[in-house]
């Protein structure tokens, strides 16, 4: 299944795209996705309930707004420096073991909302990524059974801004949480979607100039090696968002660096996992 949610901001309300790409509003069956959700059989019963109530949904327009789709999740933890082109790029020795950062989950949004360049923000960048939503309570897991912990995968622009993220002192987490920098979707797509997470294409581009383009295959730790290592270091409950890093082309990679600028257009997409595009604005005070 392909699951979204759609509405005005803050009222969104659950749905599911189907194959063809028509989005139907499922309402109807009486949860959002949320951890109860993934964490029980939510996924089987949705499934059920729309082989015998899919007449019955209504349908939603094409225009009408999609926001996360799933409800505000309790961490979404991310992995840096996960693709060794991108390390080079970035002036960073390749990792041994997984480097890990939290974003905000404020800044969570819809896939095609705006993305506010922040207050004193001059190095605003892009990274396109394959984000993991866990679908069952993750703790000490071994990567054999890390699979078994996947609801599905999702597309996620993991923007950052590289003055507070790398100039200023302490953490990572100043250039990665700020409000818009973490647009989510259009959908989750169920695991069984995506066969091998581990070899999809990915892409990202910045008016129009394609500026990312490569694969998971060239993952440093691949999706069952991060589910399995970040668990043994903290829970990981269902509706968890995993992000597994970006691959190079990113804009503080350039001669000289590339940053976004107020209208700036960026367009990305995963195989499987469908396409978003946003718009940078100029923060407004």
């Amino acid at each position: 299944m392909k699951l979204i949610r759609f509405g005005t901001e803050g009222n969104e309300k659950p749905g599911v795209q189907l194959a063809d790409g028509t989005r139907l509003d499922v309402s109807g069956f009486g949860q959002d996705y949320d951890e109860d959700f993934f964490g029980g059989d939510g996924l089987e019963r949705l499934e059920n309930w729309i082989q015998t109530n899919q007449e019955n949904c209504p349908k939603i327009s094409d225009s009408v707004r999609l926001g996360v789709p799933l409800t505000r999740p309790s961490k979404l933890v991310c992995v840096g420096l996960n693709y060794a082109k991108h390390a080079a790029e970035a002036g960073m020795k390749v990792p041994k073991e997984p480097v890990l950062f939290f974003k905000s989950t404020t800044a969570l949004c819809g896939p095609n909302d705006d993305v506010i360049i922040p207050k004193n923000s001059e190095k605003t960048d892009w990274e396109v990524e394959l984000a993991i939503v866990i679908g069952k309570k993750a703790s000490y897991v071994e990567q054999a059974d890390a699979f078994n912990h996947i609801a599905g995968y999702v597309l996620h622009n993991d923007v950052s801004e590289r003055a507070f993220q790398i100039e200023k002192e302490g953490q990572w987490c100043k250039g990665k949480g700020c409000d818009t920098f973490a647009p989510l979707g259009p959908f989750i797509a169920t695991k069984d979607e995506i066969p091998n997470p581990n070899n999809l294409n990915l892409w990202l581009d910045v008016n129009g100039e394609r500026l990312q383009d490569s694969s998971t295959s060239d993952f440093i730790f691949n999706v069952q090696e991060v589910v399995s290592y970040i668990s043994q270091y903290m829970t990981l409950l269902p509706g968890d968002i995993i992000s597994t890093g970006t691959p190079f082309g990113v804009g503080l990679g350039f001669n000289p660096p590339k940053y976004l600028k107020p209208g700036d257009i960026m367009e990305l997409g995963i195989e499987g996992l469908g396409t978003s595009k946003q718009m940078a604005k100029a923060y407004q005070g």
